[in-house]
């Protein structure tokens, strides 16, 4: 009797962030990555109390609406209220750790950042436990010049990695492993798009029109009191 065909493991990319709001940029990076790592699904958490940032956010609910606005029309992105449902700090490690409880056990999960963000990982919680927990995929734009990859890790973890084949990926102890991709380079950001709300200018095609029209019904980032 022929044993059936062992299906693939599914890859699932991970991509968490304030998204206050969520823009263009944030969509190009997460399509590059979901094409250059063959992703399944692009996974967009928005942070509920993120340890990191000192500024007030928008409040949750708009912020977790707005990333379902951007990501309508796009059948391989998902949103995943997680963090905004859960009490206290939003840290990626427990994130992680509930997503592993959630998917089956064979599927990858690939944790998006920025390079800004990765290069201050080792001040995250429990740093270590994300590299055994998931790939990564470091993005920049544009391409990041490092003469050695490994001397971005914090120096605790350096000695539980080694490079990859083409010296463009360092392999984890456990078989996962870190990506340094390129994306799209969009000259465009949220604490602009912010400052631009706040001077009454126009924020048209850096946001997708339906976040456009969302900040508008709600006076979001405009001075006047968001509801919650």
């Amino acid at each position: 009797m022929i044993a059936p065909a062992r299906r693939p493991a599914r890859r699932i990319g991970v991509y968490g962030g304030t998204f206050d709001p969520i823009h263009l940029g944030h969509l190009r990076a997460a399509e590059d990555a979901r094409e250059r790592l063959a992703l399944d699904s692009v996974l967009f958490i928005p942070c509920g109390d993120p340890p990191h940032k000192v500024r007030r956010l928008a409040p949750a609910a708009h912020r977790l609406a707005m990333v379902r606005l951007a990501i309508a029309g796009n059948p391989r992105f998902r949103v995943s209220p997680l963090e905004v449902e859960r009490e206290g700090r939003s840290y990626t490690v427990d994130t992680l750790r509930a997503l592993r409880h959630r998917v089956p056990s064979q599927t990858r999960l690939t944790l998006l950042l920025g390079i800004d963000a990765f290069v201050e990982i080792g001040t995250w919680k429990d740093y270590r436990a994300l590299f055994a927990l998931a790939d990564i995929a470091v993005w920049s734009r544009p391409a990041y010049r490092a003469r050695a990859l490994r001397t971005l890790l914090p120096v605790a973890a350096r000695s539980e990695f080694c490079y990859g084949p083409n010296r463009e990926t360092l392999r984890h102890q456990t078989g996962n492993e870190i990506h340094f991709l390129t994306v799209t380079a969009l000259d465009v950001s949220a604490s602009d798009i912010r400052l631009r709300l706040r001077r009454g200018a126009s924020i048209r095609y850096l946001v997708p029109a339906a976040v456009e029209r969302y900040i508008a019904r709600h006076g979001l980032y405009s001075g006047r009191r968001a509801a919650s």
